[in-house]
């Protein structure tokens, strides 16, 4: 079952109305929240005078409201245009205001939801450069341990959801003919960890399935790469009620400088679709 996003009060509109912001894409023009300090519906046309610059490209960030997919989204701020998505309205506000960029409520294990959204980001900017599939659901714990509401939960987000991410983001980069989707798994794929079966298992099919659409593309102008970081003390287990227990770790911001640097490659660059980028963390 999907659990729909509840919007703010005041605030009634469709799923996926983009904030006034969405008209800039960014800080710079001037186009901010409006009084309430909320996102709200997409008002104002679509091309402001700060994003006339024909080298700003467009960026959904799945996942962009916290952790490593908001420091993705600040890196990419200041020269691009940049939608965040999360299944939470205040998490949504908060990074919209902070950021001064376009922000969407999507609960990714919603095909509906997804679909609309990026059908959003299109109708309002005209293409889709490139996509960060951070959206994740943290399962610690051992299978026994896990309740049935968890283990389910973890499956929408971290299984339908990529699916329903990557498989919208490959339909509009097909048309366009380029673009760059990196989907963020974990290093717990590679090297299995104790106590995070479930979680694991999740990431786990998500690079199987990249690694397949990376090699179905026929063609290195849309590129399908992964990047399995270690552990972060981002809000992934706090979301769910666990503590952040490693002590060997990197930080967000030192992840997302990669991340953004695949997301900034070109059509033209060679040899890197498929690539998968692995961040020792000192732990193996």
């Amino acid at each position: 079952m999907t659990t729909r996003p509840i919007l703010p009060a005041g605030r009634r509109a469709a799923v996926t109305s983009l904030s006034r912001s969405a008209a800039t894409g960014g800080r710079s023009s001037g186009c901010g929240p409006g009084k309430s300090g909320k996102p709200e519906p997409f008002t104002t046309p679509l091309v402001c005078d700060g994003w006339r610059d024909m080298a700003a490209r467009t960026f959904i960030v799945v996942g962009g409201t916290s952790g490593l997919g908001l420091a993705v989204a600040r890196l990419l701020v200041d020269e691009h245009r940049v939608v965040v998505l999360g299944d939470a309205a205040d998490e949504v506000a908060a990074a919209t205001n902070d950021l001064g960029c376009a922000g969407l409520v999507c609960d990714v294990s919603s095909y509906d939801h997804v679909r609309r959204a990026f059908g959003e980001v299109v109708d309002r900017y005209g293409e889709i450069d490139g996509v960060a599939a951070r959206a994740s659901m943290w399962a610690g714990g051992d299978l026994a341990d896990l309740s049935p509401e968890r283990i389910r939960r973890t499956v929408e987000v971290n299984v339908l959801g990529t699916t329903f991410v990557l498989k919208e983001a490959l339909e509009h980069l097909r048309r366009q003919g380029y673009g760059t989707v990196v989907y963020i798994g974990a290093m717990a794929v590679t090297q299995p960890r104790p106590g995070i079966p479930v979680y694991r298992a999740t990431k786990s099919y998500g690079s199987s399935l990249v690694e397949s659409l990376a090699e179905a593309q026929h063609s290195n102008r849309i590129k399908v790469m992964q990047l399995h970081p270690g552990p972060m003390p981002t809000r992934l287990q706090e979301r769910v009620g666990d503590e952040f227990l490693d002590e060997v770790y990197a930080l967000p911001d030192q992840v997302a400088a990669e991340v953004v640097r695949l997301l900034l490659l070109a059509p033209d660059d060679l040899y890197v679709s498929g690539e998968r980028v692995l961040r020792a963390d000192g732990r193996w």
